[in-house]
């Protein structure tokens, strides 16, 4: 039997992460169905995985760090 780690278990819902980011969860919503935070269905529920939620963020420093363009 292969043992799995609780915390690979974890999933949040919608309201739970817009929380944790203080995002309103419309906004959350919108991110999921654009495809820009990755979620999966359990039944009829949608949960998101912890480690998507960190690669939104991490996408989010990435756009911080591309340099301004300034208008010619």
């Amino acid at each position: 039997m292969d043992v799995v780690d609780a915390s690979a278990l974890e999933l949040f819902t919608v309201d739970e992460v817009a929380k944790k980011l203080r995002l309103s969860t419309a906004t959350i919503w919108r991110l999921v169905h654009a495809g820009t935070i990755e979620s999966v269905m359990i039944g009829r529920s949608r949960r998101i995985p912890p480690p998507a939620v960190r690669d939104y963020i991490a996408s989010l420093r990435g756009q911080d760090a591309e340099p301004a363009q300034v208008p010619a």
